[in-house]
């Protein structure tokens, strides 16, 4: 059930050929319903794309939580209270991962290059629990609104209230933080009408 993000210029396609003309219907007719739908942002904690997510939707006054190791440790040490997550007494990385999927309608990894070990675990229990996810590739489409406008349509196809979101920690992909920070951001103003 795992997705790759969709070519961008097929949700803008200027041909006039009808399945074009529905895909940019559907497209603008899910930016008008996605604001019923979308109610809830979940991600782990750790820095880069997590911290990204949760800061966009912090930034949006977005509802959002998740789990987080019970130590509350991240690469650069203890989670700041300011994040509203939830520790998980004797919990470590793959349960809060676990838990993240299970929690939520569906997962949005957000990464560069290649999967690494925390984000093929990810995708894994997606498929394990058969939870919808996409694969946004930074490389493939690296303008965020246009990834921002992918999430939005699988948000939309799956029918998905709670969204988790991961990706690799800042120490794997530096830029990744800024990225999951503006995909999220985009999608939370194009949910609430303000794209």
């Amino acid at each position: 059930m795992t997705a790759k993000a969709p070519d961008p210029s097929v949700a803008h396609s200027n041909s006039n050929s009808g399945q074009d003309a529905h895909m940019d219907m559907s497209y603008r007719m899910s930016t008008v319903t996605l604001s019923m739908m979308l109610k809830r942002l979940v991600s782990g904690g750790q820095t880069g794309v997590d911290r990204g997510a949760l800061d966009a939707a912090l930034g949006a006054d977005f509802p959002c939580g998740g789990w987080m190791p019970g130590d509350r440790m991240a690469e650069d040490g203890v989670i700041s209270d300011r994040y509203p997550l939830t520790a998980l007494p004797n919990g470590n990385y793959r349960q809060r991962t676990r838990l993240n999927v299970v929690d939520s309608d569906g997962t949005a990894i957000l990464y560069e290059g290649y999967l690494s070990s925390g984000t093929c675990l990810t995708r894994d229990l997606c498929e394990r629990l058969d939870r919808p996810c996409i694969l946004i590739s930074a490389q493939e489409t690296p303008d965020p609104t246009a990834a921002a406008e992918a999430l939005l349509m699988f948000i939309e196809y799956h029918k998905i209230r709670t969204l988790n979101v991961a990706g690799p920690r800042a120490s794997g992909w530096p830029a990744g933080y800024r990225f999951a920070l503006d995909v999220v951001g985009g999608v939370i103003s194009m949910s609430l009408g303000g794209e």
